[in-house]
């Protein structure tokens, strides 16, 4: 019999949770082996086509849960090769939470200002930039003119994108061919590689097993290329430790599943999840009154195109992000493409019979799709989602050939949750349809229940060990070795993208990674630059990197 397949650290998942640490410690001297669920696909093989069996359909998972569904990455740089580049940092307030259990959620050794120096690490690395009204879409130029026009302001979206690489194809979420948008194949993820760490591709982790010497056993099933629902037989790898940066809707099961093996569970895994308080509105745009009243046209009298040209939020509206506002009623409301297919499903009719995301007013509604403009509300949500119990494999019950699954999440809006969407709705409502420039309604939760691109908190970090599965460090409690670093960490909803928050997550739990694993005898240091090699924002960590090594 072969020995066991040994490795340092074992980091599952390669969004940024997983790269920002597998980079950190490859750069200082361990020995890491990354396992990824999805393919690794290139920018030459990222394809224009909604076709099953494209890249599209590839590198997406899309997880049918009870009240609540997910979209998420499923590849190689996980959610950074399909999200949209919005990187906004958390406000201030948020740090501040109490939401559902009555009390500061966020552990007390993080709030705005100690994580600004790790916000800083990210932007340099990626990097990220502030746009200004010339980089720009015209559906974003035309959302900042609707806000204007009743009162309210907007701002453009810091991104993570190279506007000079940029052609405005809307097809950031199929993956960018053309390198604008900066995922962690770009930056990350090679530099990794370059110090030795190993990425294996179709690789999808299923539990966890104790060694004797106090390290962990990684199962794993080999996924078929194709057919995510067709395993090809099943390995082991031996750790000394292990990162999980699975996602929030993978990374709470793998556990549950590794509970037989590893002994209790903290309470908190697969609970308090949030979606991050997300929903959308589909406006349906008067374009006579837009050229009216915002004085906004395009050449020759045509439709102004938001699913044809442009790109994903470029422009977004912050005026309730008010610390001073009582909880539940602060939200941002963002401009969004999103592609048709779900999208074209779940749009609702404004005004219409119910239900309306089918019949002869759907088909009507679909003929102005060119006229469509999105709306995406981040709201502060109540935590309130619940994982069942783990599906025989994977995260969820594949039900397709790719992309789409049943999993066991229960999420049932509070009246909180339920509140806070009703309120931003009536703003967006407001925004649009002063003086007749749009129709505009909430897509239906009648469909996959309530939906997410960002799904949060299913182990989070935090003080209380009742209500967080994570101490302050990242490490799982009780459970000593096993850290989590992706958005399943992240406290609770954040009111704005959450990439950026849970990218500089990843970089401040580095350092007590670092010390965590020299005790347990891999050779490695921390003091790696950014991947580029810049250091000016290292140098804004050295002292809270000390203190974190402990």
């Amino acid at each position: 019999m072969s020995a066991m397949e040994q490795t340092d650290v074992l980091v599952i998942g390669s969004g940024f949770g997983g790269a920002i640490t597998a980079y950190h410690l490859a750069a200082g001297g361990a020995k890491v082996t990354v396992l990824e669920r999805g393919p690794w696909l290139g920018s030459d093989e990222f394809e224009h086509d909604f076709k099953l069996g494209a890249s599209y359909t590839r590198i997406f998972d899309f997880v049918v849960g009870d009240g609540m569904s997910l979209l998420g990455g499923n590849c190689v740089g996980g959610g950074s090769v399909v999200y949209f580049a919005a990187m906004p940092r958390a406000p201030r307030f948020i740090f501040e939470r109490h939401g559902s259990i009555g009390r500061r959620m966020w552990p007390g050794a993080i709030n705005r200002d100690t994580l600004d120096p790790w916000y800083d690490r990210v932007a340099e690395a990626l990097p990220v930039h502030t746009q200004d009204w010339n980089d720009v879409t015209y559906a974003g130029g035309l959302w900042g003119a609707m806000c204007a026009h009743s009162g309210r302001t907007a701002n453009p979206v810091p991104v993570a994108i190279d506007n000079e690489k940029c052609t405005n194809c809307n097809w950031m979420m199929a993956g960018c061919k053309f390198d604008a948008k900066r995922s962690l194949l770009l930056n990350y993820l090679p530099a990794a590689l370059a110090h030795g760490a190993e990425i294996r591709p179709l690789h999808e982790v299923q539990y966890l097993t104790r060694t004797d010497d106090g390290g962990y056993v990684v199962h794993y099933e080999h996924v078929d290329e194709e057919d995510y629902r067709i395993h090809h037989g099943s390995g082991k790898i031996a750790a000394k430790m292990v990162i999980l940066a699975a996602g929030a809707g993978a990374t709470p099961v793998i556990l549950q599943r590794s509970e037989p093996h590893l002994g209790t569970m903290p309470h908190a895994v697969g609970r308090y999840f949030s979606g991050n308080g997300e929903r959308l509105n589909t406006a349906i745009l008067n374009e006579d009154r837009v050229r009216e009243v915002l004085g906004l046209d395009r050449p020759d009298g045509l439709p102004y195109g938001s699913n044809q040209i442009g790109k994903g939020p470029c422009v977004a509206n912050w005026d309730r992000l008010d610390g001073s506002l009582p909880e539940y009623s602060r939200y941002s409301l963002e401009q969004l493409y999103f592609p048709p297919g779900l999208g074209t499903i779940l749009a609702q009719v404004p005004g219409g019979a119910d239900p309306t995301w089918f019949g002869a007013e759907k088909k009507e509604l679909l003929a102005k799709w060119s006229s469509w403009l999105t709306i995406f509300q981040m709201i502060e949500d109540d935590n309130e989602g619940v994982f069942g119990p783990p599906p025989p494999t994977g995260n969820a019950n594949r039900i397709s050939q790719q992309m789409l699954g049943r999993g066991s999440l229960s999420y049932h809006p509070t009246a909180n949750t339920l509140r806070a969407w009703a309120m931003a709705d009536a703003e967006v409502k407001d925004i649009v349809e002063r003086d007749g420039l749009a129709e505009v309604a909430a897509w239906t939760n009648d469909v996959v229940g309530a939906y997410t691109v960002h799904p949060l908190a299913s182990c989070r970090i935090g003080d209380d060990p009742s209500t967080s599965a994570l101490d302050d460090r990242h490490e799982l409690r009780d459970h000593p070795g096993i850290f989590v670093t992706d958005g399943s960490a992240v406290p609770c909803a954040l009111t704005v993208n959450p990439a950026m928050t849970i990218a500089a997550l990843a970089e401040r739990s580095v350092p007590g990674i670092v010390a965590a694993a020299r005790e347990r005898g891999i050779d490695v240091r921390y003091g790696a630059p950014s991947p580029e090699g810049e250091t000016s924002a290292r140098r804004g960590t050295a002292r809270l990197a000390r203190d974190l090594a402990g």
